[in-house]
């Protein structure tokens, strides 16, 4: 199975500029082929083959006067953004035929200025230092191992956030680890009051625990009311809207970073003493609309909780089961199986 592993990185200044640049080369490529194949779908022809757009919008889009920029870079995230176009327009086609069990998704779209920008290098754009991993056209980064890479990774995506920190995120092929197996198997109840309630059939440390989560933007929500303000009493487009913007950006970093490392650790300890673990199908999508329950179920992050059990189970070879979401389990006794009917939502 592969795994991802995030660090980050501190790029000089000069190499901010090149990533900047480099970034701004995969979109311009993107956006170049999507154009193409949208007006070939309007004449009703055929998508034009991977190969062909390669050729057509990095080879010899490189010899026109228009394009000669792109030869300053390296061509490998040029030729993995042509792949990730074509892997979009793939799964949207099984999505509109139902192949996919998933949510519908769109058709590709053009990427603008303010996407999330990133490029990825596969093997011969990078190499893996001790202390800095080089990138081809880039140079040398200095990167902070905060843990080491299990394996030779296949491929590394560099990533700037809205806070203008960069990351490398690398691919990584693991073998799944397994654990010891126990008898233990937890069911685990997600409320707004208190973010998990553990039930367990057999004894562990956990067992009828109630643990609550840091809910960071709650405990925060007079700064971010403040900061909100100032940025709407700016003018878009000008510098202090940007300074403006960059503060909520990394306020918005530390609440993200302070829940996920949560997420983390209880999931992580959830999966280490249970061998089965047991999850209800949530509506989130749903009870996001709810204007008041929003803020509060958006702070609990309950889908990522989820992802992170359910790959960990699979990493780790344990069993992950998931409840439908109209079973009514807060309603039925788990001793004798009475069913009590609606509670009320203050009852936890």
């Amino acid at each position: 199975m592969k795994a991802r592993f995030k660090y980050r990185i501190y790029p000089t200044l000069g190499q901010k500029h090149r990533l900047a640049r480099l970034v701004g080369c995969v979109r311009v490529v993107w956006n170049d082929s999507l154009a193409c194949c949208q007006e070939k779908y309007k004449l009703g022809k055929k998508k034009t083959t991977n190969s062909e757009l390669q050729k057509q919008f990095i080879t010899l889009a490189k010899k026109t006067e228009d394009r000669v920029w792109l030869s300053v870079v390296s061509a490998i995230p040029l030729q993995q953004s042509l792949n990730d176009l074509n892997q979009a327009y793939q799964n949207f086609f099984k999505s509109t035929q139902g192949n996919r069990k998933v949510k519908p998704i769109r058709a590709p779209k053009s990427k603008s200025r303010m996407s999330l920008p990133t490029a990825r290098f596969t093997k011969g754009g990078f190499k893996v230092g001790q202390h800095k991993v080089y990138l081809g056209t880039i140079g040398k980064l200095k990167i902070v191992w905060s843990r080491e890479l299990p394996a030779t990774p296949s491929s590394v995506t560099v990533i700037k956030d809205s806070a203008n920190r960069y990351f490398l995120s690398f691919v990584v092929e693991v073998w799944p680890e397994v654990l010891p197996k126990t008898d233990n198997l937890v069911g685990n109840y997600l409320g707004v009051k208190t973010f998990v309630t553990v039930g367990t059939l057999h004894g562990t440390s956990l067992r009828g625990k109630k643990i609550d989560a840091p809910k960071p933007l709650r405990k925060r929500i007079k700064k971010y009311r403040k900061l909100s303000k100032s940025l709407f009493k700016k003018t878009k487009g000008s510098k202090q809207y940007e300074k403006a913007r960059l503060k909520i950006a990394k306020f918005h970093a530390k609440l993200k970073d302070t829940r996920i490392d949560f997420l983390h650790k209880l999931s992580t300890e959830i999966i280490r003493e249970n061998q089965t673990i047991v999850l209800e199908d949530l509506n989130v999508s749903g009870m996001v609309k709810n204007r008041k329950l929003s803020r509060a179920i958006s702070d609990l992050d309950w889908r990522t909780f989820r992802t992170f059990i359910e790959g960990k189970a699979e990493k780790y070879g344990h069993d992950f089961r998931v409840i439908s979401r109209w079973e009514p389990t807060y309603q039925i006794c788990s001793c004798c199986g009475f069913k009590g009917g609606k509670l009320d939502l203050s009852i936890s």
